[in-house]
C-alpha cells in the first residue's frame, strides 16, 4: 500500500503549529513525573490565545487546499 503525501502528519494543526508553541511553554522547566507533564499540558492547553488556534486551523486549511489540488502528490512548493 502506497502512503499518500496527503496522509502526512503535515496536515495536523496541532503538530505543525500548536505543539511548537505547547512544547516551548510546557519544558520551560524540568518536568518532574507524568502527573506533571499531564497538569503543565493541560494548563498550557487552557492559556492558549483562541487567536493562535483560529490561526493554527486557517494554516491548515491553506495546507490541505494544497493536498487536494495536488491530488496527494508533493504540495510543500506550493504553500
Amino acid at each position: 500500500m502506497r502512503l499518500n503525501v496527503c496522509d502526512s502528519p503535515d496536515l495536523n494543526a496541532v503538530d505543525y503549529r500548536i505543539w511548537s508553541i505547547m512544547e516551548e511553554r510546557v519544558y520551560r522547566t524540568k518536568i518532574r513525573d507524568a502527573k506533571d507533564l499531564k497538569h503543565r499540558i493541560q494548563h498550557e492547553w487552557n492559556q492558549l490565545n483562541q487567536r493562535t488556534i483560529d490561526e493554527a486551523v486557517n494554516e491548515w486549511r491553506l495546507r490541505l487546499r494544497a493536498c487536494v489540488k495536488a491530488v496527494g502528490s508533493h504540495f510543500y512548493h506550493k504553500l
